[in-house]
């Protein structure tokens, strides 16, 4: 099953059984790869299992969504679905404390396995923000995780977050962003092993490393393919939808006499329009506009644009303002539908 591109040649990976790791820092990248490979999974009608911690594939088509911001499903929930080898489903676990959250895995994994052994599905379950089902200091049950799971996908930020059990099991490791070196190292140190010799520096976006551990091949750079389904799940969540709290941006000023909260891109870009210059100014010289849209809105691609923005100390704060908003909506939907006409 093909993930991307090298030198005009496709990298593929069996569409079932190799467990995978994507790693990489906010906005590098993973989640678009994510998405094409789940969209190239359901298109050969592979049953799939997604663990959406964070509720970022609610717009994925062809799943059956369990799960809210205002109630969790529960793993007989998930296991419902499965049962028809037609269904894919997708947990949203924004309800369920962090906390709570391991032990729910555990349990839903158990079943999983179950289900596996006498139906040979899900063929592929994947854990978004993994760190938050397995983190470092999981002791699960004694045959929870063992050998002879299969069909994993690890979706994860930092991997010293993540337990070594999990890692363990991983034969593929894709890294995006910078650094890569330094992920396959943090690797090496959890599973006890030596970590792969790498030639570059840095992945800029666009770009991810892919590396089959147990065949004592070095990394090599492709480029990902891109799902379909990605532009619409950030026009559906991040342009209009509602970002918790702490995901919002935040206006304060320099004097920190406000407290403007923008909910989505399409808030931002309204109460961007109505703050004082200074407040404007104050927020772009630091940096902030792309810091969150890399980070919380978790488009690279947007973020790089509004560094440009930022770094014009030239720029006045009209222009500054019509710029950023040229590139999010550019990037989201149609300038009439964000601006909400």
């Amino acid at each position: 099953m093909p993930i991307g591109t090298r030198d005009g040649d496709e990298v593929r990976v069996p569409p079932q059984g190799t467990n995978l790791l994507l790693a990489g820092p906010s906005g590098s990248g993973k989640s678009r790869l994510v998405t094409a490979l789940l969209e190239r999974l359901a298109e050969r009608e592979y049953q799939l299992c997604l663990i959406d911690p964070e509720g970022e594939y609610e717009a994925l088509p062809g799943v059956v969504h369990l799960g809210s911001i205002d109630r969790a499903p529960t793993p007989a929930e998930v296991l419902d679905v499965l049962e028809d080898p037609t269904d894919s489903v997708a947990a949203n676990l924004l309800g369920l404390p962090l906390e709570d959250r391991p032990s729910f895995f555990e349990d839903l994994l158990g079943r999983l396995q179950r289900l596996h052994g006498r139906t040979g599905r899900p063929h592929r379950l994947v854990v978004e923000e993994a760190h938050h089902l397995m983190p470092a200091d999981w002791q699960p049950g004694g045959l929870t995780l063992s050998e002879e799971l299969e069909g994993l996908v690890l979706v994860a930020a930092h991997l010293q977050q993540l337990a070594p059990a999990a890692l363990s099991l991983v034969d593929v490791a894709v890294v995006s962003g910078p650094e890569p070196a330094s992920t396959l190292e943090a690797f090496g140190r959890a599973v006890g092993e030596e970590s792969p010799r790498v030639e570059v520096d840095d992945l800029p976006i666009g770009k991810a490393l892919a590396w089959w551990r147990r065949d004592g091949a070095d990394p090599f750079v492709f480029e990902p393919a891109r799902g379909e389904a990605e532009h619409r799940r950030h026009l559906r969540k991040y342009a209009e939808g509602e970002l918790g709290e702490d995901r919002s941006f935040w206006f304060r000023g320099p004097q920190e006499a406000l407290n403007l909260r923008a909910r989505n891109l399409q808030g931002f870009l309204e109460l961007a329009d109505g703050v004082d210059d200074a407040t404007w100014l104050h927020h772009l010289r630091r940096g902030d506009y792309s810091r969150w849209i890399r980070e919380k809105v978790k488009d690279a691609e947007l973020a790089a644009e509004a560094e440009e923005v930022e770094r014009d100390a030239h720029a006045d704060p009209r222009q500054t303002r019509a710029r950023l908003r040229q590139a999010v909506e550019r990037r989201y939907t149609a300038p009439a539908q964000i601006r909400g006409a």
